[in-house]
């Protein structure tokens, strides 16, 4: 079951770095929603009107972290982008009958980090 839903998360990463909307299709539910700090609950269709543009400028992704609790993956990466600076998200997807149902990121920093070590940014 681990494998499994690690299989699976991997190919949604995989699906963005090869700007495959078919393959990242058929891992995603027909009840699917995605939620971020800028997104709330939005359903399938939203999800690819909004989020899967964001795929023409992926190139890569490092996983740092990787965790399962049952159905649910944990997942801290890394993302480069075809320009601008490379990016580190969390994610937790969630896995039922080998799709995803669930998706929620949590994001806020870039790297290199803007507060020195040690140190903060002043909001």
């Amino acid at each position: 079951m681990v494998d499994d839903v690690f299989s699976i998360a991997r190919g949604v990463y995989d699906a963005y770095v090869a700007k495959d909307r078919a393959a990242i299709e058929a891992l995603i539910a027909d009840d699917f929603h995605f939620s971020s700090p800028l997104d709330n609950r939005l359903d399938r269709r939203a999800y690819f009107a909004r989020c899967w543009k964001n795929s023409e400028t992926i190139v890569g992704f490092t996983f740092i972290a990787m965790a399962a609790d049952g159905d649910r993956v944990f997942v801290v990466y890394e993302g480069r982008r075809t320009a601008g600076r490379p990016f580190r998200n969390a994610e937790v997807l969630t896995v039922r009958d080998g799709k995803i149902v669930e998706v929620e990121v949590y994001f806020g920093w870039s790297l290199p980090h803007d507060a020195p070590v040690g140190g903060f940014v002043d909001s």
